[in-house]
């Protein structure tokens, strides 16, 4: 492994592109796979309040509660599965940010090639 501040060659900088260009790739099955968890976890949290709220005999003030605490363990995962999605998709924009960065340093690269090599001149 090289030092963190140690010159980069255009091959690195080619190879640290195609990595986050698979990142991105997979990212994508990773960020939608998540969505799908997410709503399908509130699909069914929202359709155990509904449930619990019927289930429960007495004033409406009264059901809504009633159906709140009896449905907390489905809330809880829904709120779990939207934190793992939203993980997903901060994790899909640092990867394409590391993407920008990376092609800018291989702009800078490849500027620096051309002028040691007296390209240009």
């Amino acid at each position: 492994m090289t030092a963190p501040d140690a010159p980069l060659n255009p091959v690195q900088i080619e190879q640290a592109i195609r990595t986050c260009a698979e990142g991105i790739h997979k990212g994508v099955t990773v960020t939608t796979d998540a969505e799908h968890e997410a709503k399908q976890k509130r699909r069914q949290y929202d359709a155990s309040v509904a449930r619990a709220y019927m289930d429960h005999n007495g004033p409406a003030h009264e059901r809504k509660y009633a159906a709140e605490l009896a449905t907390q363990a489905e809330r809880e995962a829904a709120e779990t599965a939207e934190i793992a999605f939203r993980y997903a998709e901060r994790t899909a924009r640092a990867i394409e940010a590391e993407l920008r960065a990376w092609q800018s340093v291989g702009a800078s690269v490849r500027l620096m090639y051309g002028a040691e090599s007296g390209v240009g001149r």
